[in-house]
This record gives structure tokens, C-alpha cells and sequence, in this order.
């Protein structure tokens, strides 16, 4: 089947919703983890540090699985490929909520990492495979379903937290969800080019300087992101104290500006350039911590986190539209190159904010991952592929 961007409205439709459906599952399932990560902390008596080191687990086996996942989807094709991560995706989140031992959540967060990033590379070479189908901007759509569903899989977990479920019934539940939209969606995904689907591909290319600089913009935009993910209960619990209740209130607050800025990203980045785009991006997210760090209080850090959402939204999406429109590699292979170095920074970020932590505590964490941030406003003026 060949589809081009004069392809029938219909067609186009449907391809754009099943690779939407893709990032929503991915967004589902992640932020179910995410919301229980401080009941799983207290469930496995873990301290500061000792919570910093286990989530180590999850971003090395985003690094681990990088350069085998761009090969594989070069090689298999997305569309194999992204079914394949995303069952499997979904079957280690319902592992997670069954873990009683700190080693067994390590394995299985080494596991979540690794079929995270195979799901991550093959949907989003679908995503710039539909988005040239278009013929015009529509990644940060993509991600902003993803970022919905972490919205909508938060709220969930604050409801099961209310309501006192442990969270293997809470992931067992969203696994099914997952494979309902799987299962439904796979058939409309883009079928893969067939000059490219078993074609012969080194595993290993190293990047020129052009996504060299693209994935340095996501690896200090996603230091950010993966403390937001990992740290933002933990923080409103232990630095702003609140209310067991309202533990979730700042990762719902990120979630919240993060999808509602991707649904706008397209809009503002056609109309004031992207590379404009980034550089308000990186002042938000460093002004955003600032804030919560300064004024450690519910209204001010609530307010801080949700200008830190509105900031991240457009970054990841800008860089890899960029990145999956390289001339010098296939996007896969691209996308898996500037996510290698993306990734590190989610590596970095959450095991940084606990070891800090131990030495001082959460605020100083915050503020040095509010410096990192502020880095995506700088590194973007001087990016060649950000017009």
C-alpha cells in the first residue's frame, strides 16, 4: 500500500490514529508507573538514595536497548516493531505491580526501560513516516497524546491511591486497556517501505554534528523530564509536604500544561519559528523550578511545576521531527542516535535529584535540574536543523 500526501483524506486519518493510539499507550502505562512510584518507595522501605539508585534501572535499559532497537526497526520494520514493544511494554508494567523485593523491581525496570525504547524508536518513525504523508507539522500532536495519556493514567492513579488499590490490581488494569488498543489499532499503522524492510544496516553509525547538537537539546530538556516523572510525588511529599491526597498534584500539574502544550506545540512553532519555540521552552522550564524551589508552598510550587509542563512539551517532538528528517541516515537509525544521547540525560536526572538529595536535599536537586533545563534555551540558537 502507498500512501503520499495525496492520499485519501480517510486513509491519512486512519494512519494518523493508530500511531496516535500507539503513543497513548505508551503514555498510559508509563505514568501508571510513575503515579505509584512513591507507594512502591514506601511499600519497599526505600530511602532517598536508595529510591535514586533502583530507578537507575529504568533508563539504563532505555541506553542498553538504543542501539539495537534503531537497528531493529531499520531492519524488521516500525510496524512489526512497535507491536512487539508495546505488548511487551505493557506486560512488564503489570510485572512492576507484583515486585516484593527491591532486585526484582531492578529486573523489571531494566525490562520497562528496554521495551520502552524499542516501542519509543518504531512509533515515532511512524509518527515522521505519517507526518510526510501530511506534508506539514504534526509530531508534537503525537506526543501530545502521549502526554493526555499521562494525564488521564495520573488522575486514575490518584483515584486508586484514594481509594486504597495496591498497584498490581492499578497495573494489572491498565495493561488490559493497553492491549484492547493495540490490538485494534495495529492494523491501520503505516506499512513500512519495502526498499528498507530487510535491508542490510550496520547497528552502530555515529552521528554528524547536526543531530550530535539535536540530541544535546533533549538531553538537557529530558534531565528535566525524567525528574518531573520520577521526583514530582516525592517532592510535593517530602519538600512541600502536603497531604498523602495531594502527593500526585504536581505530576498532575506538569502532565496537564505538558499535553496541552504539545496539542499547541504545531501551532506556535509554525507561527514563531522553532528555534524560537525552544528558546522560550528553556526558560520556562528553568523559570518553572526556580519557582518551586524558591517557594516551597503548594500554590507556588504547583504553579512552578505547571510553567516546567508548558516548557518540556515541544522540545522532544521538535528535536526528533528534526532528527527523522536526517539526509545522512534512515530515520530509525537517526531517531535511535539522537535518542541515544537524549536518553542519557534521562539516565542523569532522577538517580542526580536522590544522590543530591542524600548530601542536601530535594530543593538543591531541583535547582541544579532547573540549570540543566535552562541549557535547551542556549544550545537551540546555535542548532543548524532548527529553523
Amino acid at each position: 500500500m502507498n500512501y503520499s500526501i495525496f492520499a485519501p483524506s480517510d486513509s491519512r486519518k486512519y494512519l494518523r490514529l493508530a500511531v496516535a493510539a500507539f503513543f497513548f499507550v505508551q503514555g498510559l502505562s508509563f505514568a501508571a508507573w510513575a503515579s505509584r512510584i512513591p507507594d512502591i518507595k514506601n511499600m519497599l522501605h526505600l530511602t532517598e538514595g536508595g529510591l535514586g539508585t533502583v530507578l537507575l534501572a529504568l533508563p539504563i535499559g532505555l541506553m542498553a536497548s538504543l542501539p539495537i532497537s534503531g537497528w531493529m526497526v531499520t531492519h524488521y520494520g516500525s510496524k512489526k516493531m512497535v507491536l512487539i514493544g508495546a505488548i511487551l511494554y505493557a506486560v512488564t508494567l503489570s510485572f512492576i505491580g507484583f515486585v516484593t523485593r527491591t532486585e526484582h523491581l531492578v529486573i523489571a525496570l531494566f525490562a520497562f526501560g528496554l521495551w520502552g525504547n524499542l516501542t519509543n524508536i518504531a512509533v515515532n518513525t511512524q509518527a515522521v513516516a505519517v507526518e510526510q504523508v501530511y506534508g506539514k507539522s504534526i509530531m508534537a500532536s503525537f506526543h501530545g497524546l502521549w502526554s493526555l495519556a499521562g494525564f488521564v493514567s495520573a488522575m486514575i492513579g490518584s483515584f486508586f491511591i484514594s481509594v486504597s488499590i495496591p498497584p498490581h490490581i492499578h497495573f494489572s488494569i491498565i495493561a488490559l486497556a493497553a492491549f484492547i488498543i493495540i490490538f485494534t489499532a495495529y492494523k491501520h499503522t503505516m506499512p513500512d517501505s519495502e526498499k528498507n524492510e530487510g535491508e542490510a544496516q550496520p547497528m552502530f553509525v555515529k552521528p554528524d554534528r547536526d543531530l550530535l547538537m539535536l540530541g544535546l537539546i533533549g538531553f538537557c530538556a529530558m534531565v528535566c523530564e525524567g525528574a518531573m516523572f520520577d521526583w514530582s510525588g516525592v517532592y510535593f511529599q517530602e519538600a512541600v509536604h502536603v497531604p498523602a491526597s495531594l502527593t500526585t498534584l504536581g505530576y498532575v500539574a506538569f502532565m496537564g500544561t505538558m499535553t496541552g502544550g504539545r496539542f499547541a506545540g504545531d501551532w506556535l512553532a509554525n507561527r514563531i519559528g522553532r528555534k524560537k519555540m525552544l528558546q522560550i521552552s528553556g526558560s520556562l522550564m528553568g523559570l518553572g523550578l526556580a519557582i518551586a524551589v524558591l517557594f516551597p508552598f503548594l500554590v507556588p510550587a504547583t504553579f512552578g511545576f505547571l510553567l516546567v509542563g508548558f516548557g518540556v512539551s515541544s522540545v522532544v517532538p521538535l528535536v526528533y521531527s528534526a532528527a527523522g528528517k536526517s539526509t545522512t541516515m534512515s530515520a530509525g537509525m537517526a531517531l535511535a542516535a539522537v535518542s541515544s544521547i537524549s536518553f542519557i540525560g534521562f539516565l542523569i536526572g532522577p538517580p542526580l535529584i536522590g544522590i543530591v538529595a542524600q548530601f542536601a536535599d530535594l530543593r538543591w536537586s531541583f535547582g541544579i535540574v532547573g540549570i540543566l533545563a535552562s541549557l535547551t534555551a542556549f544550545l537551540s540558537a546555535k542548532a543548524k536543523l532548527i529553523q
